[in-house]
């Protein structure tokens, strides 16, 4: 991605909102829009949104699970699925 052309203007946004809804859908990139010189928001199609979000929780749920092995929080596998056979 090259940020450069991923930057606007808020009036850019304003008076081409169809172009712009357009453009990220196809590009798939962000696109940072600027209010008085400075970054106020991120633009992104709803399929990267929700790509990013998955990713977040998968990487969340991976820091839980190193969180759990540092803090000798697991069993084995065979007490798991003994466990799991008595239910």
């Amino acid at each position: 991605m090259k940020l450069s052309r991923q930057i606007k203007p808020i009036s850019y946004l304003k008076s081409h909102a169809a172009d712009v809804l357009t453009q990220l859908e196809k590009d798939r990139e962000a696109l940072v829009i600027t209010q008085n010189g400075e970054a106020k928001a991120v633009l992104q199609d709803v399929k990267s949104y929700e790509q990013t979000q998955q990713t977040m929780a998968l990487l969340k749920l991976l820091a839980l699970g190193n969180q759990q092995v540092n803090n000798k929080q697991v069993i084995s596998a065979e007490k798991a699925i003994q466990s799991i056979r008595k239910k």
